[in-house]
């Protein structure tokens, strides 16, 4: 058994003497089991869910922490009287082995004060416990750092960890019962010594220069990628002069115009002198280059702003390893959840193409805690019952109305709902039932559509019971209540990444019927089934257009503010030994500089070029077939695709994120796209259809990849690349009758550029009807994998 984290009565509040001198020493199982055992049974112990045993248990459990070599247990003293026992581990053996990146010098520490005796509280023993325990980890065990998990709801105990100077990192999933811990740590050269900045603790130097560092050195090497800047030979390094000031770096240059530069080399000069790394200013003194309109230059440097902010909270937070995302957590249902929530909290990068990737505009301080996906947090649906006649409401061929109900809302929570619209004297039949993010209920609904709460168009319902965690496309959530029912999706006003994240309920009308008519043509095909590869379906979909903005022709912000989709959970299809991977994770670097790719190679066990092999057949094949044999294309980046990895190997590929992203690039006469869902139909030319592999994947991700696996020694670019070069090969071999048979070894292809769309309108790069009048160019792009 392992004990819950540190929990305190409070004995801060009554007088009486004031704390004598504290002693500790170690624990005597025999000796002192009895005691022990009567202080958890006390009700001030209930944290630490231990109530229930008898003397000999705690006896057994004594004596089991006593004998492993990475934990003990103390006994505190104050004057020869027993006050207190607190626990100590090694959090790289012990308890937090899956979610935190131990440092030699880490201590883990668990406190149980004894509860107040019957004459009276003694006025700041708590306190002086405390810091007697932390002070034994450091000056008897050696610690650097003490590191304590309790409880999220614990707040006592935070304000006393708070006290004695522990800083709050995150929340984490603790593998036993499962615990929501608030994983915190203490320097132990800071003892005493509050956390004094709250919420806006990440922006300090500290935190904030290796952020820029980071950006400074991203912008340089994606907007040369570009093509927008071009660096220039210096010795043994480069240099890019922009405006007054000169940037010097040592890089790695790759295949596909890709450079991998020397963070810790990089330096600006300006004048002559050094000058401080600064993201905003790089792009001040390149704005004639990028081409930047004037009336938006100011958007994209907030977004800049709210990157680099959003990159020092993940530097303090920081997060588990590559080797603990890629070991992923032990078998069983619960742990293949948290495994796979706990990659989608711990990514730091944001999309690996944008400079400016995690704007958030509109998130303030507590709501990017509750709601960036990096926070690892949990937040509540609130619920709205919207007209029916107002409202659009579709399902995927296989489930009713009644059938979503019942899949997605428990009867309590339906019969809550009814009951709501009842006291108000409605028809509950008149009404459906909405999910709206707490953000957008707080910011857009309760104000930009204020009338029709008023007119009673729509009824707030107040909070649902589940818990859901944000996904990294932010508009998503996962319920952790129940990890089987589907993901929401739902509109989100904030302005993120070259848009404003709303859903448009016109869209919204066909999406389940897109999904039905692409779900049942990948399940349909051998090629695919072989690969394993399979596609989430949106099944549900609701849009509201009951308000005013709806009778105005003029396309506006405000008519994609309310509207919701569910899709499949991935759970279901993960069988025993199996776990889900989000692919963005290949490109993860953690705070050591070690990327999940090269660990989950080292985990598998595997040769190099087959790990990559066996990931390509799973990924890479599937959106080919479907190009050249279909002529239909994804959206394949890496936050769009969930791999099921089994021994660090991947199995195979689930693609999400249809309704929105995918396209059918020609009309077929043996196979007609559906009248009701025609706006998928894109017609376009071979070199254009031929982007949907160049641009997406071998330039989004391949790229990433490849200079990865080439910068950490573990497969060389040249190989990386012929491998792809096999794959394709292989299915080309495999089909030669294709709908569309491309050659996808030509010398070159176009190169179409992400950046160049968000600096052109950084609040709306592309325009989602017809994305491929959207693009930029910039000259053609060697091939990797050209004959």
């Amino acid at each position: 058994m392992t004990v819950d984290a540190t929990a305190l009565p409070d004995v801060t509040e009554v007088g009486g003497a004031e704390p004598r001198l504290l002693a500790v020493e170690p624990v005597d199982p025999d000796r002192d089991a009895a005691l022990v055992q009567s202080w958890l049974a006390h009700p001030a112990s209930s944290w630490w869910g231990m109530g229930h045993l008898d003397v000999d248990a705690v006896r057994t459990y004594l004596a089991d922490v006593q004998a492993d070599p990475a934990q003990a247990a103390w006994l505190g003293l104050r004057d020869g009287v027993a006050v207190f026992l607190a626990e100590t581990y090694d959090p790289a053996r012990v308890l937090l082995t899956d979610v935190f990146a131990a440092e030699p010098g880490d201590v883990g520490m668990h406190l149980l004060v004894a509860p107040p005796p019957a004459d009276g509280r003694v006025h700041g023993l708590t306190s002086a416990v405390m810091r007697t325990v932390v002070e034994h980890c450091r000056d008897v065990l050696g610690a650097r750092r003490v590191v304590v998990e309790p409880d999220v709801r614990n707040t006592a105990v935070h304000a006393k960890n708070a006290e004695v100077g522990f800083r709050v990192l995150r929340e984490v999933d603790v593998d036993i019962d499962g615990k929501r811990a608030l994983l915190s740590v203490l320097d132990t050269d800071r003892i005493g010594l509050p956390d004094g900045d709250g919420p806006a603790a990440h922006l300090r130097p500290e935190h904030l220069e290796p952020a820029q560092r980071h950006l400074v050195a991203k912008a340089i090497a994606e907007f040369t990628h570009e093509r927008l800047v071009e660096p220039q030979p210096d010795g043994d390094a480069w240099r890019l002069d922009a405006g007054e000031s000169t940037y010097r770096f040592r890089a790695r240059r790759h295949v596909l115009e890709h450079w991998s530069i020397d963070e810790a080399s990089l330096t600006r000069t300006r004048a002559g002198a050094a000058a401080p790394l600064s993201a905003q200013e790089l792009v001040l003194e390149l704005r004639d280059g990028l081409g930047i309109p004037d009336a938006l230059l100011g958007t994209y440097l907030e977004e800049i702003a709210s990157t680099l902010a959003s990159a020092a909270a993940k530097h303090r937070r920081g997060g588990p390893s590559a080797a603990q995302l890629a070991r992923g957590r032990t078998e069983g249902a619960d742990r293949v959840v948290a495994s796979f929530q706990d990659v989608e909290s711990a990514m730091t990068e944001g999309h690996p193409a944008f400079v400016a990737a995690n704007g958030r505009i509109g998130f303030g301080l507590d709501e990017y805690r509750a709601y960036a996906p990096e926070a690892g947090g949990r937040f509540r649906y609130r619920w709205l019952a919207a007209r029916r006649a107002c409202t659009h409401v579709a399902l995927a061929a296989d489930r009713t109305e009644r059938d979503h109900w019942a899949a997605e809302l428990d009867p309590e929570t339906t019969a809550g709902f009814r009951a709501v619209l009842v006291s108000r004297g409605l028809d509950p039949d008149d009404y459906v039932w909405m999910p709206v993010h707490p953000w957008q209920w707080q910011h857009r609904i309760a104000v930009t559509f204020a009338p029709d709460l008023g007119r009673q168009d729509l009824v707030d319902l107040g909070e649902g019971p589940d818990e859901y965690q944000p996904q990294q496309s932010i508009r998503t959530a996962f319920d952790r209540s129940h990890p089987e029912r589907s993901y929401v999706k739902t509109a989100l006003a904030v302005q993120n990444m070259g848009f404003l994240r709303g859903m448009s309920p016109a869209y919204m009308r066909n999406t389940p019927a897109v999904n039905d008519w692409v779900a049942a043509l990948v399940s349909a095909d051998e090629t695919l089934a072989g690969a394993g590869f399979s596609v989430l379906r949106e099944h549900a979909a609701i849009g509201y257009t009951g308000d005013a903005y709806h009778r105005v022709d003029v396309s506006s912000p405000q008519r994609k503010m309310l509207a919701a989709l569910w899709r499949e959970s991935p759970l279901p299809r993960v069988t025993d030994g199996e776990r889900l991977l989000t692919m963005a994770a290949l490109l993860h670097r953690d705070a050591s500089g070690d990327a999940v790719v090269s660990a989950l190679i080292e985990a598998s066990g595997l040769p190099a070029d087959e790990w990559v092999r066996r990931w390509l057949d799973a990924y890479l094949l599937p959106v080919v077939h479907c190009l050249t044999v279909h002529d239909l294309v994804f959206m394949p980046h890496g936050e769009n695709l969930v791999l099921v990895v089994r021994d660090g190997v991947v199995v195979r590929a689930v693609m999400k994120d249809i309704g929105e992203e995918v396209a059918v690039l020609g009309r077929h006469a043996d196979r007609p796209v559906p009248a009701d869902i025609e706006r998928i139909v894109h017609p376009v030319d071979d070199d254009e259809a031929a982007l949907a592999v160049f641009t997406d994947v071998f330039d989004g991700v391949l790229r990433f990849v490849a200079a990865i696996l080439d910068d950490d020694g573990v497969l060389p670019e040249s190989r990386f690349w012929q491998v792809v070069g096999e794959c394709v090969d292989a299915h080309a071999a495999a089909h030669p009758e294709r709908r569309r048979p491309l050659d996808l070894r030509v010398p070159a292809f176009e190169h179409s550029c992400l950046n160049r769309l968000q600096l052109r309108n950084t609040l709306s790069m592309v325009d989602l009807a017809d994305q491929s009048s959207s693009l930029i160019r910039a000259g053609a792009m060697s091939n990797p994998i050209a004959r």
